[in-house]
């Protein structure tokens, strides 16, 4: 579960493309990690080999992801400083058991972890509740959930408003794509792009939740059931496979939505 950028070259090579990406200047990165200009400068071109610490302090400056923080490390010759473990790996007990707690305690609502390719990693019961006419091949895995949902094999004829959460959800890839420069993103988008469901105009709605998040709005057994998510991350993360995990969790945004999950559960 690592993220790599387009282009692998020298270490200073690699601090510029992120510097531009960011849109800083060198003035500006060397202002906020506190190197002179000259020095950044003597970096970016190759002039001068920077230390392993400077790396990864102009690297938290530019918010480069711990995967490619480690690529500039070897770019530069030094080892990599996070490691990427598997999630079944015993040092990630403690993460998996907050996972568990997480999932089992939102429960009857659904809520599912995923990697930052957006792949499957763990869910509670209740996303059987969106997942039960979906297409068997969409649920092989690896299984994606923005291709899950978006899909016309998938969730996207049951979403009420898909014109609106397709927008949603492509926005958000776009600017996951843009902020990590990860090619499989970038392809993601392309492809989820090219499927059916953005036109026309989402049906009105006047719960209150409506009016401050965008819903998902999903028809299952004959009767809507509505939705906002939210997303939680681990704080501070220096392991690559838990920098790129998140919880997906649906509450529900009206009460005939909650009536319906409690009596199903």
């Amino acid at each position: 579960m690592t993220t790599t950028i387009s282009t692998v070259g020298p270490v200073g090579e690699l601090l510029r493309d992120w510097r531009r990406r960011r849109a800083m200047s060198q003035l500006d990165l060397s202002i906020e990690a506190g190197v002179s200009a000259r020095h950044l400068s003597f970096v970016e071109t190759g002039r001068s080999r920077p230390s392993p610490e400077l790396i990864l302090r102009l690297a938290e400056h530019l918010d480069v992801p711990l995967a490619e923080r480690n690529t500039m490390l070897l770019a530069a010759g030094y080892a990599p400083a996070y490691p990427g473990r598997e999630l079944g790996d015993p040092e990630l007990a403690p993460v998996r058991v907050a996972i568990r707690q997480i999932l089992d305690g939102h429960h009857p609502y659904p809520a599912l972890l995923v990697d930052q390719h957006w792949h499957l990693v763990d869910a509670n019961p209740a996303i059987a509740l969106l997942t039960a006419a979906v297409a068997p091949h969409l649920l092989a895995p690896p299984i994606n959930v923005l291709r899950l949902s978006l899909h016309p094999d998938g969730m996207a004829p049951r979403i009420l408003n898909l014109p609106e959460w397709r927008a949603h959800l492509l926005h958000r890839l776009r600017q996951q794509a843009a902020t990590t420069n990860d090619p499989a993103l970038h392809e993601l988008h392309e492809e989820l792009r090219g499927y059916p469901g953005g036109e026309g105009h989402a049906a009105p709605v006047s719960d209150v939740a409506s009016r401050v998040v965008i819903p998902l709005r999903y028809r299952h057994d004959g009767q809507v059931l509505s939705f906002f998510s939210t997303t939680t991350l681990f704080g501070m993360p220096l392991d690559v496979t838990v920098a790129g995990l998140a919880v997906e969790a649906f509450f529900p945004a009206d009460p005939a939505t909650t009536e319906r999950l409690h009596a199903l559960a």
